[in-house]
């Protein structure tokens, strides 16, 4: 259990890996980058990296007449998608009932 949590424990692990999910298309740097605001060009790239060096996403550099990098979730990467489902179904059913961590003032 430890090792699979370690997967998608950092905080943007589980919203870049959902879009890559939910679409079967290889999707280019920036389109993951505007649909996980308000991740920074820093924090994608750390975790996309992670991603590879894992298993769980390709990268596919594009040689067009404008370069650009698509990634995609591999099969391994895909099989996540059940449990990820799950969580998301969860949380719709205990969204009240999750209390939201309160921002303390220093």
């Amino acid at each position: 259990m430890v090792m699979a949590i370690n997967l998608i424990a950092g905080k943007w692990a589980i919203p870049v890996l959902w879009h890559l999910l939910l679409t079967e298309d290889p999707l280019r740097f920036t389109e993951i980058r505007r649909r996980v605001p308000p991740i920074t060009q820093k924090e994608l790239t750390k975790q996309l990296r992670l991603f590879e060096e894992q298993g769980l996403v390709i990268r596919k550099p594009r040689p067009t007449v404008s370069p650009h990098v698509e990634y995609e979730a591999t099969p391994l990467g895909r099989s996540f998608y059940g449990a990820l489902d799950i969580l998301r179904l969860w949380m719709i059913e205990h969204v009240d009932e999750v209390q939201q961590p309160k921002i303390r003032n220093s």
